[in-house]
């Protein structure tokens, strides 16, 4: 078994985004993690498409990229929530696991004899960890939510987009489901820093984590921006707040991303542009005077960069350190030689494909490497494997 949690097992009672993101990360990371899925119907995602992959001939298989996107290196089994004998299985394997996912509605497993102290009963050092849109407690809590929603909610999307009075200004999503993402993430840290403290008091824990303290959370440098200040933040488009010259710039032949994080940065900036004396400049020699000249600054390299093309551009800053990059579409990330030397993008094998490509954990170890050869499972693939473990036979149903 390859990875640091090779000896840990995962119930991932979840569905969607946060809840499976957290469990591939497990995955990822060596741990034996079963999906539990609705019988006949699975996970929401399954249903999430076009695009499906393709099977060997070229036709749509019933495995959506989306749901493809979260569900690496699982076993799945199709259970009936409602049923006793699926709550008994469900019993059964969570006596036998470390940590157990779930994002159902807040009391949603209680009324299946599935909640926190149910399952605490039949094994005390469960990690426990319930993923809701906002939360166990307070005035939202039996609502549901989606990430969508949340960016709105949380304040992403008041900051994030181009300015009103500009052109396709307003309030703009994350092109990825970011509070998802960012939900499993925290889930996951939670998760293993339960099981680290577990391993001192011997312990189980439930862990509460919320879609809108999650995006809450993540506004980071905004939010502090507006509690030292009492500004409130706005849409810069793609110029950064407090950190100048930051932003994407026109260039005779496309866009770069430039980022001079500080003013020996900007000083090297200055001379591959050729403009060396606007360092010297007390209105630009600080990042501190750059901020509040931007009106000034900004249309200066504007007007420089739009007159060389994006090669020459990405040459002059590359040869003076100065941080930039294209804006790459998908298909170009992947070409990307970085990204292609660190092997990000792999192919997997996969019963109704032959191989599904996966992008893969961007966690590197040097004592205890991932593999990745295990694909998104099909709907109750393990079913029969995962109930003999557990010494059942339900060939009959």
């Amino acid at each position: 078994m390859a990875g640091p949690l090779s000896h840990i097992r995962v119930l991932d009672l979840s569905r969607i985004m946060a809840g499976p993101w957290a469990g591939q990360i497990l995955a990822d990371l060596g741990a034996d993690v079963i999906k539990v899925e609705r019988k006949g119907v699975g996970d929401d995602t399954r249903k999430w498409g076009p695009p499906f992959l393709k099977d060997r001939d070229g036709n749509d298989t019933s495995e959506p990229g989306y749901y493809l996107s979260v569900n690496r290196g699982k076993r799945s089994v199709e259970l009936d929530l409602a049923s006793p004998a699926d709550q008994a299985v469900v019993k059964a394997l969570a006596a036998r696991s470390d940590i157990l996912l779930e994002n159902f509605k807040v009391g949603t497993l209680a009324r299946y004899g599935l909640g926190p102290d149910d399952l605490k009963a039949v094994n005390p050092r469960l990690i426990y960890c319930s993923i809701t849109g906002f939360g166990e407690t307070g005035p939202k809590r039996d609502q549901v939510a989606y990430d969508f929603m949340i960016q709105a909610m949380g304040g992403l999307m008041s900051v994030t987009g181009e300015r009103d009075d500009a052109p396709g200004g307003g309030p703009q999503k994350v092109g990825v489901p970011i509070v998802d993402i960012l939900t499993g993430m925290y889930a996951t840290i939670a998760s293993l820093a339960a099981l680290a403290r577990r391993a001192e008091t011997g312990e189980g824990e439930h862990i509460d984590v919320a879609m809108l303290d999650v995006s809450v959370a993540a506004l980071s440098n905004q939010a502090m921006n507006y509690l030292v200040s009492g500004t409130t933040p706005t849409r810069k488009g793609n110029k950064h707040p407090n950190i100048q010259p930051q932003d994407v710039f026109a260039v005779a032949d496309g866009h770069i991303a430039l980022a001079v994080g500080n003013d020996e940065q900007f000083r090297r900036f200055a001379e591959a542009i050729g403009r060396p004396e606007l360092a010297d400049d007390p209105r630009y020699a600080t990042n501190v005077e750059r901020v509040r000249n931007l009106d000034v600054l900004h249309p200066l390299i504007v007007e420089r960069l739009a007159t060389e093309d994006l090669d020459h551009w990405i040459a002059a800053f590359g040869e003076k350190a100065v941080p930039c990059g294209p804006i790459n579409t998908v298909p170009r990330v992947f070409e990307d030689p970085q990204v292609r030397h660190r092997e990000m993008l792999r192919e997997l094998p996969h019963p109704l494909a032959g191989s599904v490509p996966q992008v893969v954990s961007p966690m590197r170890f040097g004592n205890a490497p991932l593999e990745f050869t295990t694909p998104p499972p099909l709907l109750g693939q393990h079913t029969a494997e995962v109930l003999a473990e557990l010494g059942l036979d339900r060939t009959g149903d």
